[in-house]
């Protein structure tokens, strides 16, 4: 016979969780993948600035500030999984929002400069 009442409950083990490195990896591969997109953005910010005339330049602006916006939200996200995989806490490390929110910015700086390449007076 056991020594131990019937309703007694069993302790439970805290093992530490291992981080594989590979997690690590992912979060700055993300990283640049973001910035690398920024890049393209900026790319094409910068060719609207030289070879547009004024409503390319307005674009250009519209553009240049999409991309920086992306890049202040691509090191916040990186910043926030980091934190998240060092404190190897459990929950979800993806992004439901970011990528929603970057198509409307670049669906509304695209609209702005049809809008204003269609409105603007013709020389």
């Amino acid at each position: 016979m056991s020594t131990q009442p019937l309703l007694q409950q069993q302790k439970r083990i805290a093992l530490p969780t291992r981080v594989e490195p590979k997690v690590f990896f992912a979060n700055e591969r993300t990283f640049l993948s973001w910035l690398h997109f920024t890049v393209v953005l900026g790319g094409l910010a910068i060719a609207l600035l030289n070879f547009g005339d004024r409503v390319g330049k307005i674009s250009a602006g519209v553009f240049t500030f999409v991309a920086m916006a992306v890049m202040v939200y691509a090191l916040y996200t990186f910043h926030w999984r980091a934190t998240k995989i060092r404190k190897r806490e459990t929950g979800p490390y993806d992004d439901r929002y970011g990528p929603t929110f970057l198509c409307f910015f670049l669906v509304a700086a695209v609209v702005t400069n049809f809008v204003l390449r269609f409105t603007s007076d013709k020389n």
